[in-house]
């Protein structure tokens, strides 16, 4: 059986993916969604249940993006924080600023959207980075906040999640 240069393209770029993760996440990485990630400072999060539905807990939060990952850090006994470590890892994300959510009555709905999934991360080597990331984008904020975070995830009142789109 011979094969043409297209089908051989096509087979070398699936087994190349194959070996970085599912192809399905990698081709999410490049929804045009995600291209707002860099130009927003808010994300709308909301855990899925386990039925792909929307929590009722929604929120705006601070986030990182960086090789093609999305990083918030969130109180410890944030629902956000429940909710990865009950299992319930899938969330939906909106990008852009609104506003408190609440506040914001529902217009970040129409915003560039996305699903991700989510856990906790605990390398200390991967929260020096991030957290040097949060403080080049949240420059102003940052003189508070900066020490708070790096403390509170020393201490474990704090977590770091770390979420890959999925589509």
């Amino acid at each position: 059986m011979s094969i043409n240069r297209r089908q051989a393209i096509i087979s070398s770029a699936a087994l190349l993916l194959s070996g970085w993760g599912s192809a399905r996440v990698a081709l999410a990485a490049e929804s045009p969604a995600v291209a707002f990630l860099d130009k927003s400072n808010l994300i709308y999060l909301s855990p899925l249940l386990a039925d792909g539905q929307e929590s009722t807990c929604h929120g705006e939060v601070w986030f990182v993006h960086y090789m093609g990952e999305i990083f918030v850090v969130t109180p410890s006994d944030a629902w956000r924080a429940k909710a990865v470590r009950r299992g319930l890892r899938r969330a939906a994300i909106w990008i852009g600023e609104f506003g408190a959510w609440k506040k914001a009555e529902n217009r970040y709905r129409s915003a560039a959207h996305l699903t991700i999934e989510g856990r906790i991360e605990v390398d200390a080597a991967v929260h020096d980075e991030i957290l040097g990331r949060f403080g080049v984008k949240y420059v102003k904020e940052w003189g508070t906040w900066g020490p708070r975070f790096r403390t509170e995830l020393a201490d474990g009142s704090r977590v770091m999640l770390r979420y890959q789109v999925v589509s």
